[in-house]
């Protein structure tokens, strides 16, 4: 799916995480930019089969920027190393549970749900779950999910949530403070020719989950 490029352009930007650096090898990253973009349209494609909400996206609105905010980070280097994209309806600001792929040297990974949704919205997620216990525990229990995934993935607090009953069957469900899955890949995965069939394949046994999220927000 990917080319040795990627990874070699990352693996030197970790190393050479400064302004100079990168306006030297400005040429290379527009390079991979356009190619991931690229990319990202076929999987908006191939997403938009089984889950139509997607299909409105363009890449745009779904690679993150390579520039850090680095305003309330102790970390000042001024570029990620990594290229990101997250399929959601509404785009990556939505605030929805989505799709997302990880490309960074030896943390690469398949992803997806809510990432640190506000209060309001976790308040509803885990209302969603104690009013559908069974319902949930059907999705994240499903062969497939299981199969690549496991099990939620998010931190969690050590207290019960205020306001849900600590003796709540699911009650752990609800200590969750994202709703997320990871499934880490190797790079060598990534630079594989089947590799994008089967990250649509991930992606299809995640939409049960995002599902399942989404109908906190109405939908």
């Amino acid at each position: 799916m990917l080319n040795k490029q990627y990874f070699d352009f990352l693996n030197e930007l970790a190393i050479n995480n400064n302004k100079l650096w990168f306006a030297q090898n400005k040429s290379r990253f527009d390079s991979l930019k356009l190619d991931f973009e690229k990319i990202v349209s076929e999987f908006i494609k191939a997403i938009a089969e089984f889950d139509s909400e997607i299909g409105n996206l363009s890449s745009k609105d779904c690679v993150f920027r390579i520039y850090k905010d680095v305003r309330f980070s102790k970390d000042k280097s001024p570029y990620k190393t990594n290229f990101g994209g997250f399929f959601v309806a509404g785009g990556k600001k939505s605030g929805m549970a989505g799709y997302y792929i990880h490309i960074e040297p030896g943390e690469c990974f398949i992803g997806g749900g809510i990432y640190m949704p506000p209060p309001p919205i976790l308040k509803k997620l885990r209302e969603e779950i104690q009013n559908n216990l069974s319902d949930f525990v059907k999705v994240i229990s499903a062969k497939d999910f299981k199969t690549n995934f496991k099990e939620i993935s998010g931190s969690k607090t050590t207290l019960m949530p205020k306001g849900f009953d600590k003796n709540f069957e699911g009650a752990e469900y609800l200590k969750y403070k994202d709703f997320t899955v990871i499934k880490p890949v190797s790079d060598d995965f990534l630079l594989s020719k089947d590799a994008f069939k089967k990250i649509v394949d991930v992606f299809k046994s995640m939409k049960p989950f995002n599902d399942f999220l989404n109908k906190s927000f109405g939908v």
